[in-house]
């Protein structure tokens, strides 16, 4: 039985694990903590999480690394609302500009990662700071005129009202789940996604076009930084300036947590979603203890080491 089971899957099985017991205990301690209401705001909270480490992972997967997703998702949302003005006649249009910024800053990291050969974390920490530096400049530190609107009507009661009762939220988190699982493990693209992470050489001696691979996954994880943007801005109403900030550590540890290997090649988006609700889990559960900032990130930490720490022994026993 267990020789069925490959390292994979015990990962994210792993990742699960930890976000059952993590909602137990809430419920033994807590009574009303595993309820409907509250899970529901769990998978609100990961979902967003998840778009973004949707993007952070396909970039792992070939051994880069996202870390311009901050200020891609806040120029996203400043966008979205600056252009559209709150009308929705104008929704379509503020739609595709936003999505469109996000796919320009992926591509220009994907260009200079790819073609130019910097760095990946040289690269989108550089194209963060030059985000931040356009959307705080153009938006003049968001005190511009047309700063104040709030996301069209539209967008926002489907996002704060949903689908039949289940969060709009959580209905595009299982469309990029299935999307992403497609894509992945039943195209041509996903096994060059592998091939590459792997062994890029190896992988480009066999035909793969390693640099077109890295470009469109790059080009990918700004669109899903500019999705999670335009999706908060729908939830809240408004954008605001740092609104991107936590999502850089959260979906880079959701893509660690999920089993995904930070050397490239190894990984399935299932355990991202696993290691999203893992996080999002701890975090409600440590606020619901009322325990104190430094001892939520000293425990966040914690829970991390302790499931790469089992990640490491499984990897051992292979």
């Amino acid at each position: 039985m267990n020789a069925a089971i490959t390292p994979d899957v015990r990962r994210v099985l792993y990742a699960y694990a930890v976000a059952a017991a993590v909602l137990s205990l809430g419920a033994v301690l807590h009574p009303g903590f595993a309820s409907w209401t509250s899970l529901r705001a769990v998978l609100v909270v990961a979902a967003f999480t998840g778009f973004v480490a949707a993007g952070q992972m396909l970039v792992v997967l070939v051994g880069g690394i996202d870390l311009s997703i901050p200020w891609v998702l806040n120029g996203a949302a400043i966008v979205l609302t600056t252009t559209s003005l709150g009308q929705s006649s104008r929704l379509p249009q503020a739609l595709a500009l936003a999505l469109g910024v996000g796919a320009l800053a992926g591509f220009a990291n994907g260009m200079g990662v790819a073609w130019l050969g910097v760095p990946a974390v040289v690269m989108t920490l550089g194209m963060n700071g030059v985000l931040q530096g356009l959307s705080l400049g153009l938006s003049k530190g968001l005190t511009c005129a047309s700063c104040g609107s709030y996301a069209p009507q539209p967008l926002r009661d489907l996002f704060v009202g949903g689908v039949a009762g289940i969060p709009a939220a959580l209905l595009v988190w299982i469309g990029v789940a299935l999307l992403m699982t497609v894509l992945l493990t039943l195209t041509t693209f996903g096994r060059r996604v592998y091939a590459v992470g792997v062994n890029s050489r190896a992988a480009f001696l066999s035909g793969v076009g390693v640099r077109g691979v890295t470009v469109a996954l790059y080009t990918l994880s700004g669109v899903f930084a500019a999705l999670a943007g335009i999706m908060l801005v729908g939830y809240g109403g408004q954008p605001s300036l740092g609104l991107g900030d936590p999502y850089l550590f959260e979906s880079i540890a959701a893509v660690v947590v999920g089993g995904v290997s930070i050397l490239g090649g190894r990984g399935h988006y299932l355990g991202v979603v696993a290691g999203s609700l893992t996080l999002v889990a701890v975090t409600t559960f440590l606020q619901a203890q009322r325990v104190p900032e430094y001892g939520r990130l000293m425990i966040y930490g914690l829970v991390i080491l302790v499931i790469l720490f089992a990640y490491g022994r499984d990897k051992a026993h292979d």
